[in-house]
Order: structure tokens, then C-alpha cells, then sequence
């Protein structure tokens, strides 16, 4: 009776297998990395928080406490020896070709380096042939080749990632850019599945019409999970893969650009962790080189609700020359954003982190270069005072870095357009500047602003200097008159003290 309810539920299992496309056919079929066992069999992950997917194979080799070799008897044997494509006839090529797409199909622990050392060869080896095969376009594959095809490079590429090194710790103070990136131990498999999939799509056989069934919107999501990759490696070949299938899919792009949109959202406002924003990035910015003109509201709501935020985030240092990429474009293809973005610049501008300061101004000056009179007029104001506290910044760097802006001749040109309204502001920075700061560097660079500020309009110049004079001895009385009245309120008390009675005017 026993064995009896046993068969019937394994009947069923297979059933709901042979069912359910999405884990088959699609790529979310996938072996725990440290499982511990070499498996044939598909098992779905959750990728999405980054947690420990428990698989099927992972839990009962706990339970039971088996090793790989204990979890699947004969393991060394089922890597079957195949011949090279080259030794068989043209027609018996397809079929060779899904078995070894099956052969590929089996994962490998990479824990221990020692243990199936020879299997592990013979699959590197086959995967190599895969890539040889399509590369050379020796034939066209058939539409159950493909779908294999896409099976097994889902099977080897979708999985759990390592729970990245603040997770371990459970400190949320690590810096980014000092953590040490996780490398993938089966990168040796995994870099050859990363070329067969790239040369599949960049191939001229590739149809797709086709393809497409199988690269699909689920596919798509799970490639940009693998993002959040540590290892510099793994990002590199996504990065060219994904934006290989933007340009063949087109029918993807939309979709593509919303799930890259939902990315950057969580990326701002919950996690400020993510490996991977920089290579998105480097995506976008050749997207928004090809935007045609007039440009759409879905990428201004772009660049407005995405990439301006992305300011934001205190591990900018690690994309923010991407970011600038990204930016300057929008205002290259369209000279009227720049106004938006001066003053989403403005909103996002750092307090207190200098380093983050001087990374704004860098890509500020990128901006105002592409930025037309009209829109420098609109957002002179804010700008010139953001400015303005830049150079009094105690951060030499900061200070120095704001009075480079006045060696860009196309900025010091809308300067000289708009100077009866930009001298008043900054001219107060620039007179601190020479009379109390620090350091030598900027006291020079100021001094040669001032001097072509004197070029530029000596009768200007000599206005903003009697105001500022004004305003200082107008300041000076006004602090005499408050220490006078302190000085008063001193002698009431001391008077009161020795019981004088004193009128105060």
C-alpha cells in the first residue's frame, strides 16, 4: 500500500512538471550554488530579497546529511562522452547538439575543487564546441534546438546570488567602494554559457520571431536580477548581452526600460544597495543616444523620476560618471531640460559630504556646457548662490573645483551675457574669499575671477564694491549697537547686584 501511494504521488509530480513551461522552457529552473551535489533535475529560486532559496536537493541532502557523490550514486557516470561535431554527418548535427545542450544541463559544486575534476573539464570542453558550432553558423538551428537552447543556459545562470557582504555582517555602515567583490567560483562554466547565449543572439540565423517566445518578458527580469552580481565578471557580459537583445528585440524596449525604471526606484528609496547600477546605466546612455526627436514624456518622466533621484544615494561615487553620461545627453538631444536639471542638480546638492560636492560640479559644468541662454536664465539665480557657497566652501577642493567653472569659456560667456545679475551674488563670495581664506591655491584662482570680472565691466565691478562696502559698514554698526546694548544690560545687572538704581535709555 505504501509503495503504492509513493508511485501515485511521483505520477503526479511529473504531471505538474511537464505542466508548467515557465520552469522548463524559460530559465527559472536553477541549482543552488552550494548545494553540494551535482544535479540534473530543475529546481526554481527566488531571487528577489537576496535570501537563501532552500531547493528540493539542498534540503534533503541536510536532512539526510549525504555529500554529492552519496546524493546521486554513479554521478561521475551520467557525463557522457560525445563526439565532436566535426566526426558526425551533417545531419545527425541537431541532434548531437541537444545532447550536448542536456549534457550542459548538469550542475556542478565549486566548493571543492578537487572532487569531479574530470566532469567538470568534459562539460567546460562541450560548452566550448556549443560556441564554436553557433559562432561558425555551420547550420541553422531548429526552433527545438533554440528552446533547449535557452533552457540550459537558464538552468546554468539563474540562481540564488551570496548574500552580499553587509548582509553578513548586518552593518549598514560599510562603504561600497571598499567592499571586496564576491567572485563566482563556477565562473569557469558560467563566462562559456555567457558567450553561447551572446553569440546566439548577435547570430544572423537567429530569428526573432522565433527567439522571442523564448526570450521573453520572464526571461528579461531574471537576466536584470543577476545585476546585483559582486562579481565585475558576471556584470560585464549582462551589460552586453542585455543591451544586445534591446537593439534585436524591439518589441522588448518598452518593457526593458520600465523593469531598468523599477530597479533604479528600489535602488533609491528603500535598499541604496545595488552592484550593479553603473552597468544599467552604461545601457541607458547608449538608449538615450538613439531617442528620436521630439522627445517622448515617458523619457523626460525618466530622467525626472529616475535619473535626477539618483543623485541621491551616498554610494554615487561608484556610477555617477555613467549618470553624468546619461544626463548630458538629455540636455544635448534637448537643450530645454537643462533647466530641469540644473535645478534637480540644486535640489540634490550634498551638505556635508565634499567629496560628493565636487563629483555635482564636475557634472555641472558638463551640463552648462550643452545649456542654451534662455534656459541659463531661468535657473541663474539658485545656481549662482549654490555657487557662490561652493567657493567659501573650508574644503579646498570644493572652492577650487567651483572656480575652475570660470575657465569653460562657453560658461564664462553666459556669465558675461547675464553679469548684471550674477555679479551681485557672487561678488560677496568672492571678496571672503580674498580676505580670509586658507588656503593659497584658491585665494589665487579668485584673485584671477575678480580680475576678470574687472575686465569684463570695470564700471559694474565698482557698483558691487560700494554695495559691499555699504553692507559690511551697515553690518559693522549694526554689531557695535548689539554690543553696546549687551555692554548696557551688563551695567543694569551690576548695578542691580549693588543695589544702584540705574535708567536705562
Amino acid at each position: 500500500m505504501f509503495n503504492k501511494i509513493i508511485k501515485r504521488g511521483n505520477r503526479k509530480g511529473s504531471k505538474a512538471d511537464a505542466n508548467e513551461p515557465a520552469s522548463f522552457g524559460y530559465g527559472t529552473p536553477s541549482g543552488y550554488r552550494n548545494s553540494g551535489s551535482v544535479s540534473t533535475s530543475n529546481v526554481t529560486v527566488n531571487h528577489a530579497s537576496r535570501t537563501t532559496a532552500a531547493t528540493s536537493v539542498g534540503n534533503s541532502q541536510q536532512q539526510t546529511g549525504s555529500g554529492p557523490d552519496r546524493a546521486n550514486p554513479g554521478a561521475s557516470d551520467i557525463v557522457e562522452f560525445l563526439p565532436l561535431f566535426r566526426d558526425v554527418a551533417v545531419s545527425d548535427r541537431q541532434n548531437l547538439f541537444l545532447r550536448k545542450l542536456q549534457l550542459c544541463c548538469i550542475l556542478f559544486d565549486f566548493s571543492d575543487t578537487l572532487k569531479l575534476v574530470r566532469e567538470k573539464e568534459t562539460k567546460r570542453q562541450t560548452l566550448l564546441e556549443l560556441v564554436d558550432f553557433i559562432q561558425s553558423g555551420s547550420g541553422k538551428i531548429t526552433e527545438n534546438v533554440q528552446e533547449e537552447l535557452i533552457r540550459m543556459v537558464s538552468i546554468n545562470i539563474f540562481r540564488c546570488l551570496p548574500p552580499a557582504s553587509h548582509e553578513n555582517t548586518g552593518s549598514e555602515s560599510n562603504d561600497p567602494e571598499e567592499d571586496e567583490p564576491y567572485l563566482e567560483p563556477s565562473w569557469q562554466h558560467l563566462q562559456i554559457v555567457y558567450e553561447l547565449l551572446l553569440r546566439y543572439i548577435m547570430s544572423s540565423d537567429t530569428d526573432t520571431k522565433i527567439a522571442k517566445r523564448y526570450i521573453d518578458h520572464s526571461f528579461v527580469l531574471k537576466l536584470l536580477d543577476l545585476f546585483d552580481s559582486e562579481d565585475p565578471r558576471e556584470r560585464e557580459y549582462l551589460k552586453t548581452i542585455l543591451h544586445r537583445i534591446y537593439g534585436k528585440f524591439m518589441v522588448h524596449r518598452p518593457f526593458i526600460r520600465k523593469a531598468i525604471n523599477n530597479i533604479f526606484y528600489r535602488f533609491i528609496f528603500e535598499t541604496e544597495r545595488h552592484s550593479g547600477i553603473g552597468e544599467l546605466l552604461e545601457i541607458l546612455g547608449s538608449i538615450i543616444n538613439g531617442f528620436a526627436l521630439p522627445m517622448k514624456e515617458e523619457h523626460k518622466l525618466f530622467l525626472v523620476r529616475a535619473l535626477i533621484p539618483l543623485h541621491k544615494p551616498k554610494s554615487i561615487g561608484l556610477y555617477h560618471q555613467q549618470l553624468s553620461y546619461c544626463i548630458t545627453q538629455f540636455v544635448e538631444k534637448d537643450y530645454k531640460l537643462a533647466d530641469t536639471v540644473i535645478r534637480g542638480l540644486l535640489k540634490y546638492w550634498p551638505v556635508t559630504n565634499c567629496q560628493k560636492e565636487v563629483l555635482f560640479l564636475n557634472e555641472l559644468e558638463e551640463v552648462l556646457e550643452a545649456t542654451q541662454s534662455p534656459e541659463f536664465q531661468r535657473c541663474m539665480v539658485p545656481l549662482f548662490r549654490q555657487i557662490g557657497r561652493c567657493l567659501n566652501s573650508s574644503h579646498f577642493q570644493v572652492a577650487e573645483r567651483a572656480l575652475f567653472l570660470w575657465n569653460n569659456e562657453h560658461i564664462v560667456s553666459l556669465i558675461a551675457q547675464n553679469r548684471n545679475v550674477i555679479f551681485p551674488i557672487i561678488f560677496e563670495a568672492l571678496e571672503r574669499n580674498m580676505q580670509s581664506h586658507w588656503n593659497q591655491a584658491v585665494h589665487g584662482l579668485t584673485g584671477n575671477v575678480r580680475k576678470m570680472f574687472v575686465e569684463m565691466d570695470n564700471e559694474l565691478f565698482e557698483e558691487c564694491q560700494r554695495q559691499y562696502e555699504e553692507k559690511e559698514a551697515r553690518a559693522k554698526g549694526l554689531e557695535e549697537q548689539r554690543e553696546l546694548t549687551w555692554k548696557r544690560l551688563e551695567e543694569v545687572v551690576a548695578a542691580k547686584a549693588g543695589g544702584e538704581e540705574v535708567m536705562v535709555n
